[in-house]
């Protein structure tokens, strides 16, 4: 692994970046945060990084104790720190016009990553219920119950509600360039599987809506 250059300061800030500064590792703890991956398929979900620097980022970041290797790259109770860093810089960006040409993701973990920050810090209530997420054909999953969030990539569990919608007009209702009621009128679509939970899904929305909005 070679050698990462330091800033060599005492600031905390300065000593953070050490850590998590560098190109691409931001994105490997993004999709991380949707559960463990196996090293092709972090690769796969971003465009453009070699082999070479993931494997370098990677066991920096194992190194550094915020990552796990077993059968699979993992998330330790370290790393899984890093989701508010995260969803403050998604919120950031969200004032930002994309520049250049535009790259999907290779995969959508993006989202759980966003969805589950951003409902951790909800109003949520006493509120129990399961949505599986379907977004451009990738299925996901939310779960809320007993006042704790978890969110998952790659399955569904028994969903009260299941949303279908795309990434695109996702990403437009939470950064507050589409309204809820047309998103939810035109640009998706719910399937309600245990009665009475479309209720639970609109407050749900709603709540996450609220803190994506807080930089608007």
């Amino acid at each position: 692994m070679a050698k990462a250059r330091s800033y060599k300061l005492l600031c905390p800030i300065a000593r953070a970046l050490d850590r998590i500064g560098d190109r691409w590792t931001l994105l490997i703890l993004r999709d991380l945060h949707a559960g463990p991956m196996r090293f092709g398929a972090l690769q796969k979900g971003l465009p453009g990084i070699a082999a070479n620097l993931l494997t370098d980022r990677l066991n920096k970041l194992v190194a550094d104790g915020l990552v796990s290797k077993e059968e699979s790259y993992a998330l330790t109770p370290l790393g899984e720190r890093t989701l508010d860093v995260l969803f403050e810089l998604a919120v950031l960006g969200s004032v930002f016009e994309p520049e250049g040409e535009v790259v999907k993701p290779g995969n959508l973990r993006t989202v759980v990553t966003t969805l589950l920050a951003a409902s951790r810090r909800a109003e949520l209530g006493d509120m129990a219920l399961r949505v599986g997420l379907v977004v451009d054909g990738e299925i996901m999953q939310l779960d809320v119950a007993d006042g704790a969030v978890r969110a998952s990539y790659g399955a569904h569990e028994a969903p009260d509600v299941v949303l279908t919608t795309g990434y695109e007009d996702l990403l437009a209702v939470s950064e507050g360039d589409l309204p809820m009621e047309v998103f939810v009128g035109t640009r998706a679509e719910v399937q309600v599987c245990t009665p009475g939970a479309e209720g639970a899904l609109a407050q749900m929305m709603g709540a996450v809506m609220a803190v994506l909005h807080v930089a608007d």
